[in-house]
């Protein structure tokens, strides 16, 4: 290795994180000692997934790293105590900090920033008890100079928001409860006495996230309240996600549309469904070339987002590169369903020539039913129009989407409707897998996936893909749960139903495939389209498995001990099902994933071996997450949770051990416990393609 130049071995240790760098690989030798130090790999220093460095070894880092770092993160990084950061303020030539998810008080903010004073750039948690008052003359002298600036808020309040008068970019996630531990209603009114109000002259990007409540949408209409007097006149982007069906009205979205499309350089623009009438998007478009557009539960915008993207309503169609149509034709299932609120292939093709940049695409919640019959312009099927995507990276589908048509065999099977008389006296059927056998399904060969053949064909570079069925609802949704509202039931799109192994076993023609989230497909009968995806499928970094199959039996559950242990990439697995029985021989499957670092497993009626657990995360020896909501008691859950976090947390610092019933009333208040960064992340089901940049799941 040693004969090789200076710039070959620069360009792998790019790959190894800055610990192992200057801590192991710069004692091997002169040379590497004196590469390790080469700026080019210390100017920017990622600790975020550094979960086995303690506090001791981030402090070494950190002094070692003092001269050279100028942009650092330890976004995430929980789990080290509040005195460690306090070696951040030797990293004088700092530019860029992000401390999101760190421990730290407005005290030990106000330490930091009076030592950074090149700092441009800041993001932190704005938590319980923090006070701007409590900050120096010199740490608002630095926030003065600050151009970019992202908050987590985490309490009612404006954060450092009016000390920061030269805010290019200004992003925000609210995730505040609207009711305290205590049974308290939380209040905004507070904020309104402030005398220092954010003005935003010389705004660029303005993008906010939030969590559902009452709190956190009075919070962001106080944020946005001086844009009613005063849209920034570089303003750019505009990027707004609130949950829920029904998000709070703001009279001025109108009038903001309109400033937004006067210059020309509109680059991103995501707006709830109550703020956008269609002659203002109209207007927010016309001229301008944008690269994010994200129009989710916007049904009343449909028709006017195709005919801007379609007919000349913007400049440059082709600069588009992220899509999100999430919902954008949803109707209640209530509602009477026609053939216009289903995507239309020509319509898709349309687009993808408009916009062939396209390489984040987001069509949750709609609907597409292949009748076996060609339309008029040609397109037999969704999949092929799809199919002209070609520099896709990530896709969500309905699963419907994928289906061929209605398959007879599934029609039958489902639509059988018994007397509600013999349903409650139907014996259940007995659980058992003495004839299965990998590889020997039927349903591989029986199910049409033609449609999807030509999606698989032509995008070949997917590296996140998602496929949803009508009517899943996570068990432990955050983000969307007033959805259930507008959900219809499971297995009401009699399309979706025929989507199963076949075509899971198809999958296996995406070599790249790093993301895979499947959720809500009651057609999946035996799973063995899971063992052949994942057998061609080597590089498979993030699985998400949800209500697969027959609720009532987890049919699947030998076929997923297979596919778990040809995973062998695996980082992430999360794992709904309601009848899920984690017992020796899925941690002993699971054990094959000796890369696995975050575990997920809900399930309402679920059960699991403790000392299978305990054994599994022995190990594997890179998890630092293990969160399982099932059944069973809370003695026993709080007994196998402590046990781990006895046995496991002095050589794990980031250790997350989570086990609680999922029907436990308390459960809310513990969740409100686990850190963001791992919420966001894995344990909370959401969709993570097309979402906004900056403040899309980490």
């Amino acid at each position: 290795m040693s004969d090789l130049s200076d710039e070959i071995l620069l360009c792998i240790l790019h790959h190894v994180p800055a610990s192992d760098l200057l801590l192991n690989v710069s004692n091997v030798c002169h040379k590497l000692q004196t590469l390790c130090r080469d700026k080019t790999l210390l100017t920017h220093v990622s600790l975020s997934e550094e979960y086995l460095a303690d506090d001791l070894l981030v402090q070494r880092l950190l002094k070692q790293l003092a001269n050279h770092v100028q942009s650092l993160s330890l976004n995430g990084c929980y789990w080290l105590s509040g005195s460690t950061l306090d070696y951040v303020a030797r990293c004088t030539a700092v530019t860029h900090l992000d401390i999101t998810g760190c421990r730290l008080t407005s005290l030990r903010l106000s330490r930091l920033l009076s030592s950074l004073c090149f700092l441009t750039s800041l993001a932190f948690d704005v938590t319980a008890g923090f006070n701007s008052a409590q900050l120096s003359s010199e740490a608002v002298g630095t926030l003065s100079r600050l151009s970019e600036l992202r908050q987590t808020l985490l309490t009612p309040s404006y954060g450092v928001v009016p000390c920061c008068a030269q805010l290019r970019k200004l992003m925000l996630q609210f995730d505040i409860s609207d009711v305290t531990r205590e049974g308290v209603g939380v209040c905004c009114q507070l904020m309104v006495g402030q005398s220092s109000v954010p003005h935003y002259q010389q705004l660029e990007e303005f993008t906010a996230r939030l969590a559902p409540g009452e709190v956190n949408q009075t919070l962001l209409l106080l944020y946005l309240a001086v844009f009613s007097v005063h849209v920034p006149k570089r303003l750019r982007v505009f990027l707004v996600s609130i949950p829920g069906p029904n998000p709070a009205h703001w009279p001025a979205g109108p009038s903001l549309a309109q400033s937004l499309g006067q210059h020309g350089d509109l680059e991103a623009l995501q707006l709830p469904r109550s703020w956008l009438d269609p002659l203002s998007l109209k207007r927010a478009l016309e001229g301008n070339s944008p690269k994010h557009l994200s129009f989710s539960r916007c049904p009343a915008l449909w028709p006017q987002v195709f005919q801007s993207l379609l007919e000349g309503g913007v400049r440059d169609a082709t600069q588009l590169s992220s899509l999100n149509l999430s919902g954008i034709n949803q109707v209640l299932y209530s509602e009477c369903r026609s053939v216009e609120d289903h995507l239309v292939p020509g319509t898709i093709s349309r687009l993808a020539v408009s916009c062939s940049k396209i390489k984040h695409l987001n069509l949750m919640h709609t609907h597409y039913h292949h009748e076996h019959s060609s339309e008029l312009g040609g397109e037999t099927h969704l999949c092929g129009s799809l199919a002209k995507f070609r520099q896709l990276r990530s896709l969500t589908l309905p699963a419907c989407a994928l289906s061929d048509g209605l398959n007879t065999h599934h029609t039958s099977v489902n639509n059988t409707s018994p007397s509600p008389l013999f349903l409650g006296l139907k014996k259940g059927p007995r659980l058992g897998f003495q004839n299965y056998k990998p590889g020997s399904d039927p349903s591989l060969s029986g199910d049409s996936t033609s449609g999807l053949a030509q999606l698989l064909a032509s995008c070949s570079l997917l590296e996140t893909l998602e496929i949803i069925g009508p009517g899943f609802v996570s068990a432990l949704p955050r983000l969307e749960p007033c959805s259930r509202v507008s959900v219809e039931p499971r297995g009401m799109c009699a399309w979706a139903r025929g989507v199963g192994d076949a075509h899971l076993a198809s999958l296996e023609a995406l070599p790249r495939l790093h993301r895979l989230t499947l959720a809500g497909l009651p057609g999946v009968l035996r799973g063995t389209g899971l063992i052949q995806l994942t057998r061609q499928c080597k590089d498979l970094k993030v699985l998400s498995l949800a209500n697969m199959g027959s609720l009532k039996i987890m049919n699947y559950f030998p076929a997923l001990l297979d596919t778990i242990k040809q995973c062998t990439q695996l980082q992430e697995l999360r794992l709904e099902q309601p009848y899920l029985n984690a017992n020796a021989s899925f941690f002993e499957a699971l054990s094959s994933c000796s890369h696995l670092q975050r575990l997920c497993l809900i399930s309402r009626s679920g059960t699991f071996d403790a000392s299978a657990t305990e054994t599994f995360m022995e190990r594997c020896l890179q998890v630092v997450m293990c969160h399982m909501f099932m059944g069973g008691t809370l003695v026993g859950c709080r007994t196998l949770q402590k046990a781990l976090l006895d046995r496991f947390s002095n050589e794990r610092a980031a250790l997350s051990v989570v086990i609680y019933p999922l029907q436990h009333e308390d459960l809310p208040s513990v969740i409100r416990d686990i850190p963001l960064t791992l919420l966001d992340r894995i344990t909370l089901f959401q969709s993570h393609v097309a979402q906004p940049p900056h403040l899309s799941p980490l």
